[in-house]
């Protein structure tokens, strides 16, 4: 029997050629997936570990970097780490040198005034010169490291890019205006950020100090052991001067690698997780296409299996040998796809380091054992599992029933099972898919659940909608096709089973696809029309790159010629309840200019006595009304009570609770305003938003947006993130692509006597290509009808679980999308039979006829 299964194999490798490349497709995603994460993991662990090469122990103030340039310093007594800390560090007798060093956010723009990078990457930091006047860390390519105020250094991938010399001026910023500085020198460095396109730039300790941090003090030290001296020993005695305080650490250079790697193999496993994901779909849908190609393999040899069974063949047997040619089949696939997963992996790390825009952190592929013993048992499982009902129904082939027939149609009690199982599992999905819709934010795991059982339901339930469906569109093929639209329809009705399992694979994708751009069409629509309405003000200035803007900007915004009213945005957190509440800060005097806050009760005036203001959901969730006191923890450890002055509707723009900037500052919070809003007297114009880009100080990250702005960046996201989504389901298209092919390809083999017969009675070679053809595109169509419905459903229960959190969130459904997607269906099936339907017209009369 086993030899009968290896030579079944090669006699059909034509047809199961499809099935094949199916598997090897869904294999090659996950083991790409894999050797592209352990890959790109293994090198970012090997680049970070160098920002540690000289480094024995690190003293860190995490608070420090919390601390930029703009923020409020006054009046904080917590210790710091500073240069008599420097000092009595390098003291210790286990410490051979002690360097204060100062970081944080600083950008820089190019000879256009733009910024290099415009992500938060971006950076400055001190020059430490050694007795020759060099820094070790930063070898200077050319020229020379800052020595005094308004001299800089900037690294040679950047200033390459930006086309800086050695003289040239160079405009830096922080979170507020801009300066000009000096560039002395251009150097080279192996830090990975740097590495990755961010710029790095260089000031002496004294301006490092008052732009990043605050004067006098240090955001790290970093300390190398003396000789003799061990990383744990030293940790030990610096733990004995270190100041008392939250936020200083100090961890030897193995602990900082050890969390490095953590944290990178942390983030790599959310990127694997969610590319295995997208592959898990591929391999899904390449289940129907296994299946069903087993199915047809086993009807087309009925009379072969009989045979078998009645020379002693065992039903076992039978079943052992299609199992054994899948598993055969699965092996060949999962070494193919390990092979190809080996290239994407390349080719991803090749794609990343164009897609960037500096040099990515590379090292060679790395194939572990895990990735291959992945690839070949996925390739195996999936293939048996696919083809172990074909299986059983091969086996319960009665020898005398076969011996006479081509294909045994299924009976009536088993198709009677299908449908009720169908029927009851549908039932359930749809009843949780409702419940979780009504049951506010808490039921997306209801639907969650109810999507899974209702996609299953509805693929068991396949086989009964063809009829009704295909038969709504069967008059139109009759009346525009003639004969062949006649046959065509009735082709594809003619074994349900078959049709169902091949538009099943379509029917995932698109379901999937639908439902994604009906969501993203509704959160768009959301987004838009909470811009449109809760907004009032002209413009929004805020950093391009996410970070609080400084205070110093905000003030000067207020100032600007033709602003009728303005207020910054803070943010802080209180401890009200026992957990973290966010509390948004506004200008109580203006924020009516601004924002539509409509209030239930109470008015917006109680912000300038220093009330609180709660939306209505936290007002009925925690039984609050006007007067109502809350206690609460501050930012500066404090506590008190906040009364409350009033309850408003929801607005997306504000948090749950506001309060005035002045008694967020009041109760302890440090200024965090994330954008400052504005309202020109004369309306939006251009004028005043190029004084309002001036009034930032040049700041080349400062970003002044108007509403338009606001809602196409909005839409650029969902688009964005759209558009990713649609190309990791790609694979699982065409997966399904591959499926129709195949089923096309095989049933003509399998009807060919049919098409011989036609071709003698009368119908020409054009009209059999169109049958076929026809044909392809009604599966195809009907697989992409219950994709699109059952899509459109999903997102409508996903938006219903979501109006608790997203007030005023309606499914919105883009119909030009959906039908797109409904003609590129249709596209597919028209694709996928140019192949099949040749053949088929090309079929030779009298040899098709007499096949047995």
């Amino acid at each position: 029997m086993y030899r009968t299964a290896l030579r079944n194999v090669l006699a059909h490798k034509g047809r199961l050629l499809m099935t094949m490349l199916a598997v090897l497709l869904g294999t090659a995603f996950v083991a790409g997936t894999m050797v592209f994460s352990d890959t790109f993991g293994s090198a970012l662990k090997n680049s970070y570990a160098k920002n540690y090469s000289d480094v024995s122990v690190l003293v860190t103030d995490s608070g420090s970097r919390s601390t930029g340039a703009g923020a409020d310093r006054t009046g904080s007594e917590a210790p710091k780490l500073t240069a008599d800390t420097v000092q009595r560090l390098t003291a210790l007798p286990g410490v051979a040198a002690a360097r204060g060093t100062v970081a944080n956010f600083a950008a820089v723009a190019d000879k256009q005034g733009k910024a290099i990078s415009k992500g938060a990457g971006s950076s400055g930091a001190n020059y430490v010169p050694n007795g020759a006047g060099q820094d070790p860390r930063y070898p200077m390519a050319q020229g020379h490291g800052p020595r005094r105020a308004g001299e800089v250094a900037l690294d040679q991938q950047s200033a390459d890019k930006a086309g800086y010399h050695v003289g040239d001026t160079v405009r830096v910023a922080t979170d507020g205006p801009a300066m000009d500085a000096t560039l002395t020198g251009i150097f080279t460095s192996d830090d990975p950020q740097v590495g990755s396109g961010d710029p790095l730039v260089l000031f002496d300790t004294a301006s490092a100090q008052r732009l990043l941090l605050a004067p006098g003090q240090f955001s790290e030290i970093s300390l190398t052991a003396a000789p003799g001296t061990s990383q744990a020993a030293l940790l030990s005695e610096v733990d004995q001067v270190l100041p008392h305080a939250d936020g200083i650490t100090a961890r030897t250079a193995d602990q900082l690698e050890a969390d490095q790697r953590t944290l990178i193999s942390e983030s790599m496993s959310g990127i694997r997780t969610l590319l295995l994901a997208f592959a898990g779909i591929s391999l899904f849908v390449g289940v129907f296409i296994i299946a069903n190609t087993f199915t047809m393999l086993v009807a087309q040899r009925t009379r072969e299996l009989a045979l078998l069974r009645a020379i002693g063949a065992s039903r076992k047997q039978v079943t052992r040998s299609v199992l054994v040619e899948a598993v055969l089949i699965g092996l060949l696939s999962g070494a193919g796809g390990l092979v190809a997963g080996i290239g994407i992996g390349a080719g991803l790390q090749v794609l990343i380091g164009r897609l960037g825009t500096g040099h990515t952190p590379s090292g060679p592929l790395v194939v572990a054992p895990a990735t291959v013993l992945t690839a070949l048992l996925v390739g195996v499982l999936v293939t048996a599992a696919s083809a172990l009902l074909p299986a059983r129904r091969a086996a319960r082939i009665a020898p005398v029933a076969a011996m006479s027939s081509g294909e045994t149609p299924a009976d009536q009690k088993s198709l009677l099972v299908r449908n009720s199982v169908g029927a009851v599992i549908t039932g359930a999905g749809l009843a949780l898919i409702l419940w979780g819709a009504n049951a506010g934010s808490d039921g997306k795991w209801i639907v969650a659940g109810g999507a899974g059982a209702t996609l299953i339901g509805i693929f068991i339930l396949t086989p009964l909608l063809t009829h009704p469906v295909i038969a709504l569109i069967g008059p139109a093929l009759g009346r525009l096709f003639g004969v062949s639209g006649k046959l065509a329809r009735r082709n594809a009705v003619r074994n349900p089973r078959r049709t169902a399992a091949t538009a099943s694979a379509l029917t995932v994708g698109l379901t999937l696809v639908s439902a994604l751009t009906v969501l993203g069409a509704s959160l768009n629509g959301w987004l838009s029309d909470a811009v449109d309405n809760s907004l009032k003000a002209d413009y929004s200035v805020q950093m391009s790159n996410g970070l609080n803007i400084s205070p110093a900007i905000a003030d000067q915004v207020a100032r600007t010629p033709g602003v009728a009213a303005s207020s910054p945005i803070d943010s802080a957190y209180f401890s009200i309840g026992g957990r973290q509440s966010p509390v948004t800060g506004v200008d109580p005097a203006q924020v009516g200019q601004l924002l539509t806050l409509t209030m239930n009760s109470g008015s917006v005036a109680a912000l300038a006595q220093g009330r609180l203001l709660v939306d209505a959901d936290t007002a009925k969730s925690g039984q609050l009304s006007v007067g109502s006191t809350v206690p609460a923890v501050f930012p500066d450890g404090s506590s008190g009570s906040l009364t409350v002055g009033g309850v408003y509707a929801r607005n997306p723009l504000i948090s749950e609770m506001a309060m005035s900037n002045a008694a967020l500052t009041s109760h302890g919070a440090t200024p965090q305003y994330s954008q400052v809003l504005v309202k020109g007297a004369d309306g939006a114009s251009a004028a005043l938003e190029r004084s309002l880009t001036a009034a930032g100080g040049d700041n080349p990250l400062i970003q002044v947006q108007s509403k338009a702005d606001l809602r196409e960046q909005l839409s650029s996201t969902i688009s964005f993130a759209l558009n990713m989504l649609y190309g990791l389901l790609a694979m699982s298209v065409l997966v399904a692509v591959l499926g129709v092919v195949n089923t096309m390809a095989m049933s003509v083999f399998e009807r060919r006597r049919e098409i011989g017969m036609l071709r003698a009675i009368g119908l020409d070679r054009s009209r059999v290509k169109r049958m076929v053809r026809l044909e392809s595109v009604v599966i195809s169509l009907f697989g992409a009808v219950l994709g699109l419905g059952l899509g459109c459903f999903l997102a409508w229960a996903v938006n219903s679980s979501l109006r608790h959190s997203l007030t005023g969130l309606s499914t919105v459904l883009p119909y030009g999308k959906l039908l797109t997607f409904l003609a590129l269906a249709g596209l597919v099936g028209l694709v996928a039979a140019l192949w099949p339907s040749r053949r088929a017209a090309r079929m030779d009369i009298l040899e098709s006829i007499k096949a047995a």
